[in-house]
């Protein structure tokens, strides 16, 4: 049946395929067609390939769709909106998330006086750097005192000025370290300029945030925090260096009473709070701060929203 260089006639090779791969018959019932072995029916169709009679094809996956996605997140995590960013790379999450959250900041009818929340961190500090929507008059302060480390995203004072700019609207600066002395702290509660700035964290209508990963995970955190001390061990995640376990309740660590950030009790009753998050390591922090009430509306990617919902968002 072969040829002397070991090749099989091209008609019989066709046959062969258009039986297997078009009439789904088995490579036994082929053989007894064709009156060979099994192991003569398997070359014929190697054969078939190799001369290209044969094209096998392996599509990707479909794409879920992203507002199905989204609504199913949504309803998985109890918030609530979740808003995602077009599908992109690891490396250019940022860039995708920035005009999302763009979009809901314009949504949500923020007018003259109006007072938005901005956390610390690497992502709220990315999105500063970016395009924002036109907010005039609308009061920008941060949730959390700053804080003296050599990293941009610590500088909380700096990402209030930026983003207030880019909304066209106006800065509250906070002049307050994070983490004061005991004695200063006691100093700065009783300022009555304090006073007046803390009542911005009461009336403010947007929070922006990001949400910080697990301590021991990150490669990047405020040196004040202990990571080793036993209660952070339990530790999912952190708002504005608040960190919580995995239900969302806040953990009490060596001196955390003298932090000076935006009470979570006080941050639940902002009305509109909006976490951006992305990446494998935040899953486990995005899912305990849902939990915990800390964030109502999330802006992430497709690829972190099917991980959350893996990981068994809403559990």
């Amino acid at each position: 049946m072969a040829k002397a260089d070991g090749r099989f006639p091209l008609a019989l090779a066709h046959t062969a395929a258009t039986l297997y791969y078009l009439q789904d018959a088995t490579q036994a019932e082929i053989a007894e067609r064709l009156g060979t072995s099994r192991a003569t029916v398997s070359r014929l169709l190697q054969e078939a390939r190799d001369r290209g009679l044969v094209r096998i094809e392996v599509l990707p996956l479909p794409e879920e769709d992203p507002d199905d996605l989204a609504e199913r997140l949504r309803h998985a995590l109890g918030l609530d909106a979740v808003w995602l960013s077009a599908t992109t790379s690891a490396a250019h999450v940022a860039e995708a998330v920035s005009p999302v959250l763009s979009r809901v900041l314009e949504g949500l009818g923020l007018v003259e006086g109006d007072v938005l929340l901005v956390s610390s961190g690497r992502t709220v500090y990315e999105i500063a750097q970016r395009e924002l929507p036109r907010l005039p008059g609308v009061l920008v302060a941060p949730m959390v005192g700053g804080q003296d480390e050599p990293e941009p995203w610590y500088q909380t004072n700096e990402i209030t000025r930026r983003i207030a700019a880019g909304l066209g609207g106006s800065p509250r600066f906070l002049y307050a370290p994070a983490f004061p002395g005991r004695a200063l702290r006691r100093s700065l509660v009783a300022d009555a300029e304090f006073k007046r700035f803390a009542a911005l964290w009461d009336t403010a209508r947007v929070a922006v945030m990001g949400v910080g990963a697990p301590p021991l995970q990150r490669s990047s955190i405020p040196s004040f925090v202990p990571t080793a001390a036993a209660p952070l061990r339990g530790s999912v995640g952190d708002v504005s260096s608040r960190f919580y376990d995995a239900a969302g309740r806040e953990i009490a660590y060596a001196g955390s009473d003298r932090l000076i950030a935006i009470p979570l009790d006080v941050l639940r009753r902002v009305p509109d709070r909006i976490a951006v998050a992305y990446g494998d390591l935040k899953v486990p922090s995005v899912l305990a701060g849902a939990r915990g009430g800390l964030f109502n509306h999330l802006v992430t990617d497709p690829t972190t929203a099917t991980h959350l919902l893996d990981a068994g968002a809403g559990a």
